[in-house]
Parts: structure tokens; sequence; C-alpha cells
């Protein structure tokens, strides 16, 4: 059985989910407000759009949003029914299929990115100095590799 936390892990715990779900609510919200796109699409879009040729095998999308195999289908085939992205068999082997973002994709990301911007400054990185942002890159690229 694990230790409990203590009061200063307690304290850190709860402000991290408290305000990491109340911050991805606001974006969540904001985005689609003033997009249609929620942040799944918006982050399948931006993977896509810094990706060689704005492709990549489904199982490495996957893998990069931290999707599980059914999730990134689902959210593959959404964005194919509206136009963003294509999915196809890769070229190198056949029988993989890539998620590749379209024409209409890119633009609308180009379209949703200074809008999203906004949001993150105002709501996260405007709260913050350049210590803390650093603090919060190195701990959570940690957390992202363990």
């Amino acid at each position: 059985m694990s230790r409990p936390l203590t009061d200063v892990e307690q304290t850190c715990w709860r402000a991290y989910v408290e305000s990491s779900w109340a911050l991805h609510t606001r974006l969540e919200d904001e985005l689609r407000a003033a997009t249609g796109l929620s942040m799944a699409d918006y982050h399948v879009m931006v993977v896509l759009s810094e990706a060689p040729d704005r492709r990549l095998r489904m199982g490495e999308l996957a893998g990069r949003l931290v999707f599980s195999p059914s999730r990134i289908t689902y959210q593959i085939a959404s964005m194919v029914k509206r136009g963003l992205v294509r999915k196809q068999s890769c070229p190198q082997d056949g029988r993989g299929q890539e998620a590749m973002l379209t024409d209409a994709g890119m633009a609308e990301l180009v379209r949703a990115a200074p809008l999203h911007l906004t949001t993150v400054r105002e709501s996260f990185i405007d709260h913050l100095d350049p210590e803390e942002l650093a603090v919060i890159a190195r701990a959570f690229t940690k957390i992202r590799k363990a």
C-alpha cells in the first residue's frame, strides 16, 4: 500500500489536478466556440503539421498524442468526415495506415492558432514568470518520459 501524501504533496497534487482540469475546460470551450474544433482536433493537426509531408503512421500519432488505438481511429475518422485529414495506406509497406493533414486541415489550423494562442497566453503563460515556466517544462517532460 502506498504511503499517504504529506500536506505539501497533497496541496501540490490538488493544485495541479484542479487547475489543469479548469485550464483544459477553458481551452476546450473557447477553442470550440471560436473555431468549432476540439482540443483533440487541434492537437492532431499540430502534430501532423510538424511531421514530414504532414503525415504520420496511426500508431506513431497515437503515441505522440497519448491516445489508445481505438481513440485515434475514432478521432481520425471524425476528422476525415470533415475533410481535415485523410487516412491512407503507408507507402513503405502498404499494411499500416497513415493520417495526413489535408490542405483544408492546414488552413483550419492556421485560422485557429492565433485564437487558441490568445487563450493559452491569457489562461496560462501570462500568469507565470520565465523561471516558473522552465520548472514546469522540466517537471512535465520528466513525468511524460516516465
